[in-house]
């Protein structure tokens, strides 16, 4: 009888978290074929002979199924397929940042045009915002007023700004959170391609002269926090 070939003598190490080969304790299994093929329903003794003789490995996939279903695979192989799937998918991911901007419920006109300005800036870098008023001694009073700043803070940024979360009372405060719609940052990208191609034309040019920097173009934020 032809030895089995345990995991272990892999030159890639193999995390032991799945059934496989002898670990399996059932006494029967459905087994699936390395082309995900129904075998049938075999004893586990003579699974594990159909999956040495393909020199492959039996994988429990389906532990709470009566009776656990087994696969025939190359064990290693996958673990190595799963990692760089997780690797891709984390390299992918895009992060989520929380920027948070705090008003007072009296703020002056140009104040709140500076704030919405920072507002606008995060939410074209795709952050949510999290918008906080402050509310200091009578003004605990009148919540509404912190509730009409907010309402028109979302209704002027819409466009590129959503409410994820509707104004609520945290103690003295009231909070909103914005995030990003799919218009956020698409005009800033578009004048950055502008410039781009502004660039290379110059440089095709003979580099006679240089780009001028875009008048608009928005600094990038240092703080985490801005308050009125």
């Amino acid at each position: 009888m032809r030895p089995r070939r345990r995991p272990e003598d892999r030159t890639r190490p193999v995390v032991h978290q799945d059934r496989i080969n002898d670990a399996i304790r059932a006494q029967r299994v459905r087994l699936v074929d390395e082309n995900g093929g129904q075998v049938g329903i075999k004893p586990t003794k003579e699974a594990l002979e159909y999956a040495f003789s393909k020199n492959l490995d039996l994988v429990e996939v389906a532990a709470n199924a009566d009776p656990p279903v087994a696969r025939v695979m190359d064990y290693g192989k996958w673990r190595y397929e799963q990692e760089q799937r997780a690797k891709q998918a984390r390299k992918h991911q895009s992060q989520v940042h929380v920027k948070e901007i705090k008003l007072r419920p009296k703020i002056g006109d140009h104040d709140y045009e500076t704030k919405k300005g920072h507002v606008v800036r995060f939410l074209n870098q795709r952050a949510k915002v999290k918008v906080t008023i402050m509310f200091r001694g009578r003004e605990n009073l009148h919540p509404e007023r912190g509730r009409m700043l907010l309402d028109r803070l979302a209704e002027d940024v819409k466009e590129i700004g959503q409410v994820e979360q509707v104004p609520t009372i945290d103690g003295r405060n009231m909070i909103m959170l914005l995030g990003p719609t799919r218009n956020a940052g698409v005009k800033r990208d578009a004048e950055g391609e502008d410039r781009e191609r502004g660039k290379e034309a110059v440089q095709g040019d003979g580099g006679r002269k240089a780009a001028a920097p875009a008048r608009d173009e928005e600094p990038q934020p240092r703080e985490e926090v801005v308050e009125a």
